[in-house]
């Protein structure tokens, strides 16, 4: 007897494919494994999900491990008057995913196989699709396109769009490299001869990230893999629930460990196989994605996690060789991963943070090597930055400023563009459009004015590192009010210790001072030439008229060739800066508008139309205080 204790009823026979009077139906081809724990809540849901894809699934295995909060007899009481459903349930908790969905592979007796998690769903015609393309590219693997789905607002991002962008037959994975970012198991139908005959499983017991593995090893086998741009999988993403899923939980340093490990096995598990391509992308990925995902937190930590993950990650790095590094050398990922190798403690974090965004964001100082290379900083003189030298501008990591500041007479919002060693200018930056986008409808975007982007004089000598908030050594944006002509002179000293304004009646920020401070404790491109600024009014009257909700700020910096980059802005902080103000309004009576920094610096704007609005960012910071 192993591990599981069964209540099941027999699938034999029981496949939906009788007829019904127009026509035959197609036969039942089709497992599906459902695992859960303690997730009642939403179990049957997903379970229904599976079921209500029709008479091409044959059965749907629900593996419940060791559940402690009524699951099995939810399970139990829809299988009496469902025979496809049968039930398992394991007698001890593994402590991870892998397990689970290993006993219901086990247990399948169909063709196909698939897998679903108990707090996720399938949309209808998922299964058929998947089949449809699996039978008629003779592929062992049929893959389709996975949403993440936020709850409660329910916006929805596709997850690794381009890789399910057309219909696609891939011969072998070597073949389409782009494969290993997709480290899923759920959106994928598998054929289960092929599993069982290569031994592909899931990694047992508590192994977070149990999914890179089994991809590693399924590509490794060179299946012949179908690709097609329909929606199959739903992953509801439920980041106020009280346990966070595995994957979501990143708050303690041993999450870290278990990615590294997992991302470390897949490599090994490629390489082993001879798929050196394969591997080397792999490599690629964890740099690009996973690195730059955690070092977008990594100032949301105490010490001791800084530490910790610094050491874990400085580890994982070391088995890196010199091709690695070698292949696009100027990548965001690549950059802060020599960072870290370079420096035994952590350092930069804010600067890091910047370069980690999406698009990424160089900030200064701009440092440079007694030879005049590039360098990323004076205390680490040998992480080059020459490979930017080459980079094509739309795709260089450019840094943005941008001040937002709201008013009773109008919401002023104020932009920066660093040079960065040469490029920008040699480029000729001209204008810049404003897009703000909203958080949770992609589909709800607000274009705002192309903005001319005016050259503005650095201040040679100023410190290049002094810290935040009255120690960052460069004036404020010009222009601020009126239209019509330049500002030629420097204003009055501005709050905390940054000039303000030059050329008070100046159009479009279109003054000859530097810009404002740069983030987390670096002054400006103090001493680097010049810089770019722009200004203009923001309407918060097509904001507000969604209701409550939160925009992100979008910019296209277009260039002199006729070339864009589109960017995200930091958001500069200092007094006065990113505080909630209430703005009158002739339609709604008031708005209330905060301006924030999103996790990556970026600048991002709250708004809270009228009363109900108001009240409704009240009652968001109760349950915050209460809980």
């Amino acid at each position: 007897m192993n591990a599981e204790s069964e209540t099941a009823r027999d699938t034999e026979g029981h496949a939906a494919g009788h007829g019904d009077g127009q026509g035959e139906r197609p036969p039942a081809e089709v497992s599906v494994v459902v695992i859960g724990y303690d997730d009642a809540a939403h179990v049957t849901d997903a379970v229904r999900s599976a079921l209500a894809q029709g008479p091409a699934v044959r059965e749907v295995v629900a593996v419940d491990d060791c559940s402690r909060d009524g699951s099995v007899g939810l399970l139990e009481r829809l299988s009496a008057s469902e025979p496809r459903l049968k039930v398992i349930r394991r007698r001890a908790n593994s402590g991870g995913c892998g397990t689970p969905r290993n006993t219901g592979l086990d247990a399948v007796t169909s063709p196909y196989v698939m897998f679903l998690d108990s707090d996720d769903v399938l949309p209808p015609g998922a299964v058929d699709a998947l089949l449809a393309a699996a039978e008629g590219a003779h592929a062992e693997v049929a893959g389709g396109l996975c949403v993440r789905r936020e709850l409660p607002s329910g916006r929805e991002v596709p997850w690794q769009p381009r890789l399910y962008a057309l219909h696609t037959v891939v011969p072998r994975p070597a073949q389409r490299t782009r494969l290993v970012h997709d480290t899923l198991c759920v959106n994928k139908l598998y054929r289960t001869a092929f599993l069982r005959a290569h031994g592909i499983r899931f990694p047992e017991g508590r192994f977070p990230y149990e999914d890179v593995v089994f991809t590693a090893r399924l590509l490794a086998a060179a299946p012949r893999i179908a690709l097609i741009p329909d929606r199959v999988y739903v992953w509801h993403v439920r980041r106020s629930e009280a346990r966070l899923s595995i994957s979501l939980d990143r708050s303690g340093v041993e999450n870290w460990r278990a990615r590294t490990e997992a991302c470390r096995q897949a490599y090994e598990v490629l390489l082993g196989a001879g798929q050196k391509e394969l591997a080397r992308t792999a490599r690629a990925k964890f740099l690009d994605h996973d690195l730059r995902m955690y070092v977008r937190e990594l100032g949301l930590r105490d010490a001791a996690y800084q530490r910790a993950w610094w050491e874990l990650t400085r580890a994982h790095l070391a088995e890196y060789d010199a091709d690695d590094w070698a292949r696009n050398p100027a990548a965001p990922g690549r950059l802060i991963g020599r960072v870290v190798l370079a420096s035994a403690e952590p350092c930069d974090l804010p600067r890091l943070r910047e370069l980690a965004a999406r698009p990424a964001r160089l900030y200064p100082p701009y440092a440079r090597a007694a030879d005049g290379t590039p360098v990323w900083s004076d205390a680490l003189p040998q992480v080059s930055l020459e490979p930017l030298r080459a980079r094509p501008v739309r795709a260089l990591p450019l840094a943005v400023d941008a001040e937002l500041r709201p008013g009773a007479r109008g919401t002023r919002l104020r932009l920066r563009l660093h040079e960065l060693y040469g490029r920008v200018a040699q480029a000729g930056p001209e204008t810049v459009d404003v897009e703000w986008r909203h958080r949770d409808d992609g589909d709800a975007v607000i274009r705002g004015a192309i903005l001319p982007l005016a050259p503005c004089a650095g201040v040679p000598g100023a410190d290049e590192t002094a810290g935040s908030a009255g120690r960052g050594g460069s004036g404020g944006p010009a222009g601020r009010n009126g239209s019509g002509g330049r500002g030629n002179s420097a204003g009055p000293a501005g709050p905390a210790g940054r000039g303000d304004s030059a050329g008070r009646n100046g159009s479009a920020g279109r003054g000859n001072s530097a810009g404002p401070a740069g983030p987390a404790g670096h002054g400006g491109s103090a001493g680097s030439g010049v810089t770019w600024s722009a200004e203009a009014a923001v309407d918060l009257l097509p904001l507000a008229a969604l209701g409550a909700g939160t925009w992100d700020l979008r910019l296209r910096i277009r260039f002199r060739d006729g070339a864009s980059r589109d960017v995200t802005a930091h958001a500069l902080t200092g007094a006065g800066l990113l505080r909630r103000r209430a703005v009158p309004s002739a339609r709604h009576g008031v708005v209330l508008v905060q301006p924030y920094t999103t996790h990556s610096g970026a600048l991002a704007l709250r708004v809270a139309p009228g009363v109900r609005g108001v009240l409704s960012v009240v009652r968001a910071r109760l349950r915050r205080l209460l809980h």
